[in-house]
């Protein structure tokens, strides 16, 4: 089994990397907060995750343990697969994950791209007692609004799909600090909306 790479960087597209080991290179499959963290020619250590299904043999790689661990963890949930799991962890920290869960709270996960009502519930109850908070942490701007901002472009009239497209996409856009009106606004121009909503914050 292979539990983890010390290499290069050889390649770097989005979701996948390879690194090279010896001359060797293996492909992995990361997730977009991952992918922003290697830089190209760049010595690393990964640590990783091989499924085998009947059809293909996968590596997923993550930069430290914790992440690693948070990953098997959520694979452990109904209806959450080696994709999903990737994307929960491009769109929270583990931190995040953890007092999310701690506090019972689904909102953050169903912000993220593939996640629905029910599977993120599920993934609250699934790690409770499983993953634990860390002590003094406090949640950025955007994971406050976030389920704001979902719900007031739901309750405008768009799919919740959508919603939480155009939410994610604010929410990358603008930066974990951002108010829950910036966040309003970013989502329905990218949404493709005109309609005004008032003035600007100061």
């Amino acid at each position: 089994m292979i539990a983890s790479l010390s290499g290069t960087v050889a390649a770097l597209d989005g979701a996948s990397a390879v690194i090279e080991v010896s001359g060797v290179g293996y492909s992995l499959q990361i997730s977009s907060r991952t992918s922003q963290a290697l830089k190209l020619n760049s010595s690393v250590h990964i640590f990783t995750s091989l499924i085998v299904r009947e059809d293909a043999f996968t590596l997923y790689g993550f930069l430290d343990k914790r992440e690693l661990n948070t990953f098997e963890l959520l694979r452990s949930v109904t209806g959450v697969g080696p994709k999903s799991a990737l994307s929960v962890l491009g769109s929270l920290t583990v931190d995040q994950i953890g007092d999310a869960v701690s506090k019972d709270d689904d909102s953050v996960f169903r912000a993220v791209s593939g996640i629905g009502p029910k599977t993120a519930k599920l993934i609250v109850v699934s790690l409770a007692g499983k993953i634990a908070p860390v002590t003094g942490y406090q949640p950025f701007g955007n994971e406050l609004n976030v389920s704001d901002v979902i719900s007031a472009l739901v309750g405008l009239g768009w799919p919740e799909r959508t919603a939480k497209e155009g939410a994610l996409q604010a929410t990358k856009a603008l930066g974990e600090n951002s108010s829950q009106n910036e966040l309003l606004k970013y989502a329905l121009a990218s949404l493709g909306a005109t309609k005004s909503l008032g003035a600007s914050d100061e």
